[in-house]
C-alpha cells in the first residue's frame, strides 16, 4: 500500500454493521494483518441508514410527526455508538487503537464515500454470504465497494 496523498502514512478501514460477519472481518483482520494494521491509522466505520417515514404515515396522517423522527435517530445514534464501542473493545484487547466515524445514508454509498473522503488505502469488508439470487434482488454492500471504491476491497467471508 502506498502512503496517503496527505503525507498521514497508511490509512485501513473496517466497515462495521450489526452483522456478525463485519466483526468477523474485524477480528481476521487483526489477526492476518497485525503488521499492516500496527503501522497504519485504522479507522472503523459504520452506517446507519436513512429512515422514510413517508410510506407509514403519508395516507394518514400526511407526514411523520418530529418527536417520533427524533427518537428513531436517537435510537440509530445508541445503536451507532455500541458497534463501533465493541469494534474498539476487539481492537483494544489486541492493543489496536482505532479511530471512529459515524456517517449516515445508504451503506454502499456512504462506505465508498468515506473511503474516497478519508483517503483510505485498504478497505475490509464482511460478507454476509448471500448467494447469487439474494445478490441480484437485495444488493451487496461488498461487491459494490469491490467494484466503486477508490482503493483496493479485501472482503472477508466467515468460513464453516
Amino acid at each position: 500500500m502506498e502512503e496517503g496523498k496527505s503525507g498521514e502514512g497508511k490509512k485501513v478501514m473496517v466497515a462495521i454493521d450489526e452483522s456478525e460477519c463485519s466483526h468477523y472481518a474485524l477480528q481476521w483482520a487483526l489477526d492476518f494483518l497485525g503488521d499492516t494494521i500496527a503501522t497504519s491509522k485504522l479507522i472503523l466505520l459504520t452506517v446507519q441508514p436513512l429512515v422514510e417515514f413517508g410510506y407509514v404515515y403519508a395516507s394518514t396522517y400526511g407526514a411523520a410527526p418530529v418527536d417520533l423522527i427524533a427518537s428513531v435517530q436517537e435510537n440509530q445514534k445508541k445503536v451507532a455508538l455500541a458497534l463501533l464501542e465493541k469494534a474498539k473493545e476487539i481492537c483494544a484487547n489486541r492493543g489496536v487503537v482505532a479511530e471512529t466515524i459515524t456517517e449516515s445514508g445508504n451503506p454502499k454509498d456512504a462506505i465508498c464515500e468515506a473511503v474516497e473522503k478519508l483517503d483510505i488505502q485498504l478497505l475490509i469488508i464482511g460478507s454476509h454470504g448471500k448467494g447469487a439470487v439474494q445478490r441480484v434482488f437485495l444488493g451487496s454492500v461488498s461487491n459494490y465497494c469491490v467494484h466503486h471504491a477508490k482503493c483496493p476491497v479485501l472482503v472477508v467471508r466467515k468460513t464453516a
